[in-house]
């Protein structure tokens, strides 16, 4: 959907249920690990009182509140059969911005923005896994880790990008992902993104992809959602000329997945806000990746256009994460450029005019 190679500006970085009870504890764990108090996943909840100075908090993390997702339907439920919708953020690759994910700025993420979750993005070539695949895994484990104990969710994302067929990197996934389920197996706090955007490939060949790397998860971790990417940069094949049609008529032979769609609301129009609505009415559907810019996460943002998604989405309960949380010079990073050097990042000062628009609507 859009192309986002190396930033120019940027540095381097160096068997059903199983495991439920154990799920559940981890989850019930994260109710006292933040130190301040955040809402609930956005179930029509009020936000609970601040506590006292000194003592733990009484409010559930969006985590402790829901435990363990599933998909019921078209929709992401909880632990308890209840449709949620996390809202949160995406980072940029791991491998540029490693710095802008930091205890300080994952804690205003938490606390200061409400995330519901964190989508942790591993670049797979572009100087990323594949260069350091185990330098990498550790890294995505770090951030997946800190979202955690900060009480949010976490969106595992093999940020396959070029090239386009994620067939090419299907080895290096089933490695990936292998260590990834095993160590989160018995873990409620994640869902697997499988493929972020193939490009130039048809759906026949992404559905045989998600039909060989889903095994492999579900070998180790049973319960977790996994979210399959859809043909042109997950736009459900828009951007080369078709829609969803092809999913709906050839899903995944697969349970307990959603369908990822992307867009870009200065680029991505009419058709694109229409294939939305008409896929969900027919499929599990998580926006992993968005931005108010254009499909390069630059230029102008067009905020009346993301809001009429962002009102859809609401209105349907689909869950989405925001491109990027990171200082990277384009309009959809979030942070004014340099902030990720510094130690503030609460508030409205330290962002981009993206930045305010977005935190206000995870706040809400």
């Amino acid at each position: 959907m859009h192309q986002r190679t190396t930033p120019p500006t940027a540095p381097t970085v160096t068997t059903g249920r199983r495991g439920m009870a154990r799920k559940a504890l981890l989850a019930a764990s994260a109710l006292g690990v933040v130190t301040a108090l955040m809402a609930p996943v956005r179930a029509g909840a009020a936000p609970a009182p601040a506590a006292p100075a000194g003592t733990a908090p009484t409010a559930a993390t969006p985590l402790a509140a829901n435990g363990q997702l599933s998909v019921c339907g078209l929709q992401l439920c909880n632990a308890s059969g209840q449709a949620v919708a996390l809202n949160g953020m995406s980072t940029h690759g791991t491998q540029w911005y490693a710095q802008c994910v930091t205890d300080g700025s994952l804690d205003a993420l938490a606390q200061d923005w409400r995330s519901d979750v964190l989508r942790v993005s591993t670049y797979v070539q572009e100087g990323g896994y594949e260069t350091d695949p185990a330098g990498f895994t550790a890294r995505a484990q770090k951030f997946v880790d800190a979202a955690h104990a900060r009480g949010m969710y976490a969106v595992i994302d093999w940020h396959m990008l070029t090239p386009g067929d994620p067939n090419a990197n299907l080895d290096r996934a089933k490695t990936f992902f292998t260590a990834m389920a095993k160590k989160y197996k018995n873990h409620p706090g994640v869902l697997y993104e499988i493929a972020n955007e193939p490009s130039g490939v048809s759906w026949s060949a992404i559905k045989s992809y998600a039909e060989q790397i889903i095994p492999v998860i579900r070998a180790e971790d049973p319960d977790a959602v996994v979210l399959v990417g859809t043909r042109a940069w997950s736009s459900f094949g828009v951007s080369e000329g078709s829609n969803e049609s092809e999913v709906v008529n050839n899903p995944v032979n697969a349970s307990n997945i959603m369908y990822t769609f992307h867009f870009y609301a200065a680029s991505h129009r009419e058709e694109y806000l229409n294939t939305l609505d008409r896929a969900s009415d027919r499929l599990p559907v998580f926006v992993t990746e968005f931005g108010t810019q254009n499909y390069a996460g630059e230029g102008a943002n067009d905020f009346t256009m993301s809001q009429r998604y962002l009102d859809l989405m609401k209105r349907k309960k689909i869950s989405w994460t925001n491109w990027n949380y990171s200082d990277d010079h384009r309009s959809g990073a979030v942070f004014k450029t340099g902030t990720c050097n510094g130690s503030n990042w609460t508030g409205t000062g330290v962002l981009k005019e993206a930045g305010v628009w977005i935190r206000d609507r995870i706040r809400q």
